[in-house]
C-alpha cells in the first residue's frame, strides 16, 4: 500500500486529502476567534435544564424548539449556558440550560422555563464556522487570550449561535464568560 501511495501521491492528494481540506475550510476550520471585552444587554430566553454529557445537547435543544413551536412561538437564536467545565467535570455531572432567545416578556407555558440574563461585563469570543467546529475555535481563542495572563476559562459560559442566512454562509458563535 505504501508503495502505491509513493507512486501515486498526487492522485492520492487530489482524491482524498484535498477534498477533506476543502470541507474543513468550508466549515470554518481555519478561522480564528475574535476576543473582546464588552458590556452585554439583558437577554431573555426560554430553556430547559439539562444534565449529562454536553455532547448530547441537541436532543434538549430539539425539545425546547418543539415545545415553543407548539405554543406558536418562533424561537430565536440558540442559547446554551454551560455551568460545568467539561475538561474537569464527569459527563454525568455536567449541567446546562439549553434553549432559544425570545423577545422580552414572551409568555411561555410549562414545561419550558424562561429567564433573563442581566446586563453584565464579559469577555466575548466570536467565531464563524459550522456548529460542529465553532465551539472549539471560540474556546481555543479564549484559552489563548487568557493563558498569557495566567488565567483560565471560567464557568458559566453563555453560548449564542446565529445561523447563516444561506447555505453559502457559515453561522457565528459567541461565547461570553465573566470578565
Amino acid at each position: 500500500m505504501t508503495q502505491f501511495i509513493k507512486q501515486n501521491w498526487l492522485a492520492f492528494l487530489l482524491a482524498f486529502v484535498l477534498p477533506i481540506a476543502i470541507i474543513f475550510w468550508w466549515w470554518g476550520g481555519f478561522n480564528r476567534a475574535t476576543i473582546s471585552e464588552i458590556e452585554t444587554q439583558p437577554t431573555y430566553y426560554a430553556y430547559t435544564e439539562y444534565y449529562g454529557s454536553y455532547g448530547n445537547l441537541d436532543s434538549a435543544q430539539q425539545k425546547v424548539y418543539t415545545a415553543l413551536t407548539a405554543q406558536k412561538i418562533t424561537p430565536g437564536k440558540f442559547i446554551t449556558i454551560l455551568y460545568a467545565d467539561p475538561r474537569t467535570t464527569a459527563k454525568h455531572d455536567q449541567h446546562a440550560r439549553v434553549g432559544y432567545l425570545l423577545p422580552a416578556n414572551t409568555v411561555v407555558k410549562p414545561p419550558i422555563l424562561t429567564d433573563t440574563l442581566p446586563a453584565r461585563r464579559v469577555l466575548r469570543a466570536t467565531a464563524q464556522g459550522s456548529l460542529m467546529l465553532a465551539p472549539s475555535i471560540a474556546y481555543q481563542g479564549l484559552h489563548d487570550y487568557l493563558k498569557p495572563q495566567g488565567k483560565d476559562i471560567t464557568m458559566p459560559s453563555v453560548e449564542i449561535y446565529t445561523a447563516g442566512t444561506s447555505i453559502n454562509e457559515m453561522g457565528t458563535l459567541t461565547i461570553d464568560i465573566a470578565d
